[in-house]
C-alpha cells in the first residue's frame, strides 16, 4: 500500500508527498527529518491523504497533485467537488 498525502506547513504552503508508511513519514516531517521544504517549517499538519495498492498509481497521483494550483488543492482538501470540477474546467 502506498499513500499520497498533503501537508499544510506553518507558512501556509502545501507539501505533497508519497510514502509506504504514512505514520512514520509524518513523524519524520514533524521532527524536521523529512523533506527539505518541511525542515524549514515550525509545524506541519496532515490535511489530506489517499491510499493506493499500486505504487505507480500513487506516484502518478503525487505528480498530478504537485501540478495543481493552491485553490485546486484547497478544494480537494475541503472535499468541495463542485469547486474542484469548476477549477478543472478553468485550468486553475
Amino acid at each position: 500500500m502506498r499513500s499520497v498525502y498533503i501537508l499544510k506547513c506553518s507558512d501556509g504552503s502545501f507539501y505533497v508527498g508519497t510514502t509506504n508508511n504514512l505514520n512514520r513519514r509524518f513523524k519524520e516531517h514533524c521532527t524536521r527529518s523529512g523533506s527539505v521544504h518541511t525542515r524549514k517549517q515550525i509545524s506541519v499538519e496532515l490535511v489530506y491523504h489517499e491510499t493506493f495498492k499500486i505504487e505507480s498509481q500513487a506516484l502518478e497521483r503525487e505528480h498530478q497533485l504537485k501540478g495543481w494550483s493552491r485553490n485546486k488543492k484547497l478544494a480537494l482538501i475541503n472535499f468541495n467537488k463542485a469547486e474542484l470540477v469548476e477549477l478543472s474546467r478553468s485550468r486553475d
